[in-house]
C-alpha cells in the first residue's frame, strides 16, 4: 500500500468514532476524554496530512506562493492524485477541527441532541455550513476563541 492509500483510509477511518461520539454521545465522558483532548482528536489527522504534504510541500508553495491563484492554476495543482487527496486530507482536518468547535459550544449552550446532531451532521459534509449554522446555534456562548480578551487596537 502506498502512502497516499495509507493515508487516505487511516484518516477517512480515524474520524468516523469521533463523529459518531459528537452525533449520539456528546455529553459522554469517553466524548470529552477523546473529541475534547485536541492532541487525540486532531494531531493524528494533522500528521497523516503532514506526511503527505511533505514531499509535496515545495509544488504547493511555489504554485500557490508565487503567483496570484487562478481558477487554471488550481484545476492544474489539484489534477495530479497526490494533490486530490492531500485536499481531501485537509477537508477531514478542517472539519473535523470545526465539528469538534461546534461541538463544544453545543456542550457550553446545552443544546439537546436534536439540534446538535443535525447541525455536527452539516459540520462534517459541509463544514463552512455547518460552522455558520453551530455559531447561530450557540450565539448565546462566549468562549476564548470568539470573543477578544482585550480591546483590538
Amino acid at each position: 500500500m502506498d502512502l497516499m492509500t495509507a493515508t487516505f483510509w487511516f484518516s477517512s477511518i480515524f474520524i468516523f468514532p469521533l463523529w459518531v461520539m459528537m452525533w449520539f454521545l456528546p455529553k459522554h465522558d469517553v466524548t470529552r476524554k477523546y473529541v475534547g483532548d485536541v492532541r487525540i482528536c486532531a494531531f493524528p489527522l494533522i500528521a497523516s496530512y503532514a506526511l503527505l504534504l511533505i514531499p509535496n510541500a515545495m509544488d504547493v508553495l511555489v504554485t500557490l506562493g508565487s503567483q496570484m491563484p487562478t481558477t487554471d492554476i488550481v484545476i492544474e495543482l489539484f489534477s495530479d492524485d497526490q494533490m486530490i487527496i492531500l485536499a481531501w486530507l485537509h477537508f477531514l482536518v478542517m472539519d473535523t477541527f470545526i465539528g469538534r468547535y461546534i461541538w463544544m459550544r453545543m456542550l457550553a449552550a446545552e443544546r439537546p441532541i436534536q439540534v446538535s446532531m443535525p447541525i455536527l451532521v452539516m459540520c462534517m459534509m459541509m463544514g463552512p455550513i455547518g460552522l455558520l449554522a453551530g455559531i447561530l446555534a450557540t450565539l448565546d456562548v462566549e468562549d476564548d476563541i470568539s470573543v477578544p480578551s482585550r480591546a483590538i487596537e
